[in-house]
């Protein structure tokens, strides 16, 4: 795509979404357009829409900032289309998405709040250009998979290591072919079709074992539901793994992880991949939560250090106390450990140098993602060396 159309669509687009509030409006626009043309379409979504309009939102987002980079978009746009087959989804299905999201921006232009903007014959090019890339790139990617759309999985053990946290232990069948560092779709039965994606906390193996780190989100549906209400035998669901977090291993620059809470898990995953190769680079993961206790994780990652000298683990805590509410022992690094450093994760990191000479990945909450990506750009990370997932 022209350089002048791609700074085109990210003016466009950054114009019209400068809030939260613009921007879940565009997403309610693009869905109401959409439902609207084509009803039965609206029984493929779940009854709220509200996670729906928020990733849908960073998807759009993640593609017209990221579209110099022609590789990784295609490769982001190929897995959402494969991703897409658990809901039925045909080519016919993203032409009349491709059409709905030209018309949602189009609309955007004639509101109060940005009348000052314009829509031109030039827009109207460049976002056709852009839904053309977007619809075929999708569609193509969603007839080239081969592979099932959907797997099963029986939850074997379930261990609430906090009160609003649980370790989820599973068995596939058949296995799921998932990169360690990927995330994949998961519904559970006690919230049909709402799916939510979560990152497993171990390498893919022969006997279709996955572990995943849930933590309960205040005024979620499913989070809470897994944390409180799974029982061993339950089955769940899940859909085509996606995302692009992984280690360059024909880069010669080292590694720099960052993961808080339970983002750490795609992270965790790979360096447990990575300790059953002969060469690896150094990796220095820094693992962060609020408080001590959200370093759940931790005496599993020092030991993986013990054995692998390439790896060096720094906890990190926002506090250095436990809340008073928490009733548990304040939890210390293992004797040999690097001692546990107290501040934002983003601005704990960001003072040991740029780390420009790193491949650098970061694994946590949207703003905990958003706040360290500005810490390290201020500190001298090239922007185009981080990598974080745009929808996990």
């Amino acid at each position: 795509m022209d350089p002048t159309v791609i700074a085109r669509l990210q003016s466009s687009l950054d114009s019209l979404t400068d809030d939260e509030e613009s921007r879940a409006h565009f997403s309610a626009v693009f869905y109401t357009g959409l439902f609207a043309e084509h009803p039965l379409y609206r029984s493929l979504f779940p009854a709220g829409m509200e996670s729906q309009g928020h990733r849908f939102f960073r998807a759009v987002e993640f593609v017209v900032k990221n579209l110099p980079q022609h590789r990784r978009i295609r490769k982001f746009l190929t897995q959402l289309g494969r991703d897409h087959r658990r809901y039925g989804v045909e080519r016919e299905h993203y032409e009349a998405a491709g059409v709905a999201l030209k018309r949602a921006v189009r609309s955007m232009y004639g509101t109060s709040a940005h009348s000052r903007y314009k829509w031109t014959p030039e827009l109207d090019e460049a976002w056709s250009q852009f839904t053309d890339l977007v619809v075929s790139t999708m569609a193509d990617g969603a007839e080239s998979d081969t592979t099932p759309a959907l797997w099963g999985a029986t939850v074997v053990s379930h261990e609430r290591v906090l009160d609003d946290l649980a370790i989820v232990r599973l068995e596939a069948d058949p296995p799921i072919p998932y990169g360690a560092g990927q995330y994949v779709g998961v519904q559970i039965p006690q919230r049909p079709k709402m799916w939510r994606y979560y990152s497993p906390a171990i390498p893919t193996n022969p006997f279709g074992q996955l572990e995943f780190h849930i933590r309960k989100v205040s005024g979620g549906w499913v989070s809470p539901a897994i944390v409180s209400e799974t029982n061993v035998g339950d089955r769940w669901v899940m859909s085509t793994p996606l995302g692009g977090l992984e280690v360059d291993f024909t880069s010669d620059r080292d590694v720099l992880m960052i993961g808080s809470g339970t983002g750490i898990a795609p992270l965790r995953a790979q360096v447990m991949e990575m300790s059953q190769r002969a060469n690896n680079p150094r990796v220095h993961l820094f693992v962060g939560g609020r408080y001590p206790c959200d370093l759940y994780d931790l005496e599993t990652l020092w030991h993986i250090s013990l054995s692998n000298p390439w790896l060096t683990v720094v906890p990190v805590s926002e506090e250095p106390e436990n809340p008073w509410w928490h009733n548990g022992p304040v939890l210390e690094p293992p004797f040999g450990m690097h001692s546990r450093l107290i501040g934002p994760i983003g601005k704990v990191v960001a003072q040991f140098g740029s780390w420009a000479d790193r491949q650098v990945q970061i694994s946590g909450s949207p703003s905990m993602i958003k706040t360290t990506v500005y810490a390290l750009r201020a500190g001298g990370t090239p922007l185009d060396q981080i990598r974080h997932d745009p929808l996990y």
